[in-house]
């Protein structure tokens, strides 16, 4: 299994607007190909402008494969979108 980790840096003081950008274009595309996160955070207190979430794969072609459908799904597509314009994300590590 290998668990792919990200970290997000939204913009200072849009935690909240990201997230409802996500629940409402993102969270249903990316679960219907990704499946549940393992974790999915976001801190109240330190580092607050930061959401991190662990996904599992059973391995790197697991991951591939899986990656690619969402990618090639439109309402992922429009998520993308709809996050690009509202530009509040401003660094992703993986």
């Amino acid at each position: 299994m290998i668990v792919d980790h990200r970290t997000y840096r939204i913009k200072a003081g849009h935690t909240q607007t990201h997230l409802k950008i996500y629940e409402q274009w993102g969270y249903a595309a990316q679960t219907k190909h990704l499946g549940q996160p393992v974790a999915y955070m976001f801190a109240e207190t330190g580092d607050v402008n930061t959401v991190v979430h662990n996904w599992a794969y059973e391995d790197a072609a697991d991951r591939a494969k899986r990656r690619a459908a969402m990618f090639a799904d439109p309402d992922w597509q429009v998520y993308l979108q709809k996050l690009n314009e509202s530009g509040l994300l401003l660094e992703q590590k993986t």
